[in-house]
């Protein structure tokens, strides 16, 4: 855990610490997108998946950057769950029905499981925000209009500016927002842009000056990154204070611990040659958990299976007894002894 994290826990009404720093309502893409970036910040994250996410309306996800010939949904949505969970979220399979205010605290009451405090909460719901119904007597979070003679009340997608910042401190909309979650890649990208609206947020309220160091940058540097004077602490140092402006409100003491755990946080993230290839190495593990142990099979070149595979990393995920099935069947076919496998 970084120590720049917002470690604040704002007390709930019987004074108690709240349950969660965040919790992220809706477990589709813009949801779980946003649960990675507040995890991997060190905010204690959940995620109610209410399970009946627009996405699951497709038929076939074509055009989401990284899969050439698309995706199926249950997939995708596994590897978006389980990369949520990955960076520290816990996935709750439930739906919330409602979210209120208890003092300086939201209290998020579920269908079936029992009611949790946050001190945060990201909206990730396409639907509808009925949900938030209550939270706001003062602006307007519906809006009525009239259908075939009928008037309608439906949440206001406008309601949060283009950040995912309400009128309510601690209330983040990542979805519904108009027209900026009707594509599951532009559904992600606003989750992860209104998390790290919620981040800088907070560290503006640890003490962070408003800006680029108020800003979490969640990236991997390789070792080449730090050659040169970039390597030199001294020279992130001047870079800091550069941009601290002459009228920030933090004291010279808070400002220098703040420094320091900027720069320690900088070093932390670069990474050798050795280091990206067992991450890669990882990552293509983890991806063929999710896939089809006799597709993966049938795509491996023949000879190489039969010679049996250099590169076992895609192999080893994938059920041990369905894949010597499959050799089995194709070293009899190539007349290859069991011994030769």
């Amino acid at each position: 855990m970084s120590d720049d994290r917002d470690t604040r826990s704002v007390d709930a009404p019987d004074g108690q610490p709240s349950d969660y720093d965040v919790v992220v309502v809706g477990g589709g893409p813009a949801g779980c997108s946003a649960g990675v970036f507040t995890a991997r910040y060190g905010l204690d994250t959940v995620i109610f998946d209410r399970g009946i996410s627009s996405l699951r309306r497709c038929a076939y996800l074509q055009n989401y950057l990284g899969f050439p010939a698309g995706i199926d949904i249950e997939t995708f949505y596994a590897l978006a769950q389980d990369h949520a969970e990955t960076a520290g979220c816990a996935v709750v399979d439930d739906l919330v029905e409602s979210v209120e205010r208890a003092g300086e605290d939201f209290v998020v009451e579920p269908q079936t499981g029992e009611s949790v405090t946050a001190d945060r909460v990201i909206a990730a719901t396409r639907q509808d925000g009925e949900y938030l119904r209550g939270l706001d007597d003062d602006t307007a979070m519906f809006e009525t209009h009239e259908h075939d003679g009928e008037e309608h009340e439906h949440f206001d997608r406008d309601y949060a500016d283009a950040d995912g910042r309400t009128p309510i401190d601690g209330l983040y909309i990542a979805s519904p927002t108009g027209e900026r979650d009707v594509q599951a890649i532009v559904a992600a990208g606003q989750g992860a842009h209104v998390a790290r609206t919620l981040l800088a947020d907070s560290r503006q309220q640890q003490g962070y000056p408003e800006g680029i160091l108020a800003n979490r940058y969640d990236w991997l540097r390789p070792d080449a990154e730090f050659e040169g004077e970039w390597g030199n602490r001294e020279r992130w140092r001047e870079w800091f204070d550069s941009e601290v402006p002459d009228d920030t409100e933090t004291s010279a003491d808070r400002l220098d611990e703040l420094r320091k755990a900027t720069i320690d946080r900088a070093f932390e993230t670069h990474r050798s040659d050795d280091d990206i290839e067992r991450l890669t190495t990882e990552g293509h593990r983890r991806l063929a958990e999710h896939l089809d142990p006799d597709i993966v099979a049938a795509v491996v070149d023949d000879q190489r299976v039969i010679a049996q595979v250099d590169d076992e990393t895609l192999l080893d995920a994938v059920d041990d007894e369905r894949i010597r099935s499959y050799l089995t069947a194709k070293a009899d076919a190539a007349g290859v002894s069991a011994d030769q496998q």
